[in-house]
């Protein structure tokens, strides 16, 4: 798709009823307004050339960068106020609110748009089924999805604000901290499937219950565009509720996901097979047997559920399933790399991207399925898992139950919270706690031999993804 002309000078004014200007210039010309843009940043950063730079006031106010933003390339900015220190001649378009112009200009992307929109929420397992939706409707036409995991209240209009024009796809990872959050972000997105991977315990912290969690992730039904179609993850508990939501919504139609009998796309077996694994599936009542190019269980799920959108959203299943044999893991999502231990090599399986107790259980049962060579060990490097609330240390502790299931040799855990599961293991798991994820590094590279898998796993705020990077250095494939 060409990007070129993401947004013209005149478009992204009347998109927002913003002003064009610039402070002084060569008064020969029209630097104001004769602009285009390939694109849409909010970090100068990572900005590319072409881009708006949207100046929007979070943890620093972005109009103090308008000058990074310029040297960096950026076509114009967004800005609710001109700084003195503004570049002469650079491109602006003033607005009275810089995040309501990203949503504006969000807003008219998709209103210019024609293609078919998926959002995607739940409690794990949102970005990794985005990253598939993309790989399988790749296959069918253009398709237009976040890099990152651009899915709150300025990442989701975001990644709208950047939909081309001739997108034949959208897929827009949704997510939240609290109740109330995702219902104004469907509302901007209105996709035409709304998928919820599952429902579990994450962002306790700020809800009373589980319960309410799975309120909050239904929040996604009341966005859908008319004609639109609920996918629904059949094993969870919390599906009643889920369906009876999307039902309150007026979603046209269900389809669900899982292990369970009457899952429309449902999974049957799961066997790892190399980098990747065979599954025996049922697709409304048709059995098959497919390949795929990520290994576990949980990614075997999120497959079906992104094949339930992909086909609601009207794409060619055969092709959405061929490509299944080509999916890469994301980068802290599960992707693996063989690292150099002394004259050996071990396997590294980096799972740092988040974690709640969902996920964490998903990533031990890959670490245990994960084959050992010769007298090679499965080592686990676990850092916290935040924004639990008063039952944190509880959930930590329980992981002592996973790891001694997937017989797990060793654990490195990093943190206060994770001090809960080191009490809990029998002292030949024990491998070293450390009050930090950087203080587990030595620790981890002197531990790892021959033969061995090491899993790393954590939130992000733990830091613990320091060792992930670490061994990566060893990488044979660098």
């Amino acid at each position: 798709m060409d990007e070129a002309n993401l947004w013209t000078a005149f478009e992204a004014a009347a998109a927002t009823g913003g002003a064009l200007c610039s402070r002084g210039g060569d008064a020969q010309s029209w630097p104001a307004e004769e602009w285009s843009a390939a694109g849409v940043s909010i970090d100068t950063r990572s900005l590319k050339p072409g881009d708006i730079f949207v100046a929007l006031r979070d943890a620093r106010d972005g109009h103090e960068f308008l000058k990074n933003a310029f040297d960096a390339g950026a076509s114009a900015a967004l800005v609710a106020r001109a700084p003195e220190d503004a570049p002469e001649g650079a491109p602006l378009l003033v607005v009275g609110d810089t995040l309501q112009g990203l949503r504006d200009l969000a807003l008219a992307a998709r209103l210019r748009n024609f293609g078919k929109r998926i959002g995607v929420t739940g409690s794990a397992g949102k970005t990794s089924t985005k990253e598939i939706l993309r790989a399988v409707l790749r296959a069918n036409g253009g398709v237009h999805a976040a890099d990152k995991s651009f899915n709150n209240h300025w990442g989701v209009p975001l990644s709208l604000a950047r939909l081309p024009m001739h997108a034949d796809y959208g897929v827009f990872e949704i997510g939240m901290n609290h109740a109330g959050e995702i219902t104004p972000l469907s509302a901007l997105v209105r996709p035409h499937a709304a998928i919820v991977t599952t429902v579990a315990e994450a962002h306790l912290e700020f809800f009373d219950s589980v319960e309410g969690i799975a309120e909050a992730k239904a929040e996604i039904f009341t966005g859908l565009a008319p004609g639109g179609v609920a996918v629904l993850p059949i094993d969870n508990e919390y599906y009643p509720l889920l369906k009876k939501r999307a039902e309150e919504a007026g979603a046209a139609s269900f389809v669900t996901f899982g292990e369970s009998d009457g899952a429309v796309f449902r999974l049957h077996e799961y066997a790892p097979d190399g980098a990747g694994a065979r599954l025996a599936v049922s697709i409304r009542g048709k059995r098959r047997d497919i390949a795929v190019g990520v290994p576990g269980k949980h990614q075997a799920l999120n497959m079906l559920a992104a094949l339930a959108a992909a086909e609601a959203v009207g794409a060619d299943l055969e092709k959405c399933i061929d490509a299944l044999a080509g999916l890469e893991p994301a980068q802290g999502r599960g992707e693996r790399a063989t690292i150099r231990v002394g004259d050996g090599e071990a396997t590294l399986i980096d799972e740092s991207y988040n974690a709640n107790p969902a996920s964490m259980a998903a990533a031990i049962a890959l670490l245990a399925a994960a084959p050992v060579k010769g007298d090679g060990r499965r080592l686990a490097v676990l850092g916290e898992m935040l924004e639990l609330g008063p039952d944190a240390p509880a959930l930590h502790a329980a992981l002592a139950q996973s790891l001694l299931a997937a017989k797990v040799d060793r654990v490195y855990a990093a943190g206060d919270l994770m001090r809960h599961l080191w009490d809990r293991l029998p002292p030949e798991m024990q491998g070293v706690w450390a009050g930090s994820a950087v203080g587990l590094i030595g620790a981890v590279e002197d531990a790892v031999g021959p033969g061995d898998v090491v899993m790393v796993k954590g939130s992000n705020a733990s830091k613990v993804s320091a060792v992930a990077k670490a061994l990566k250095s060893r990488s044979t494939t660098e």
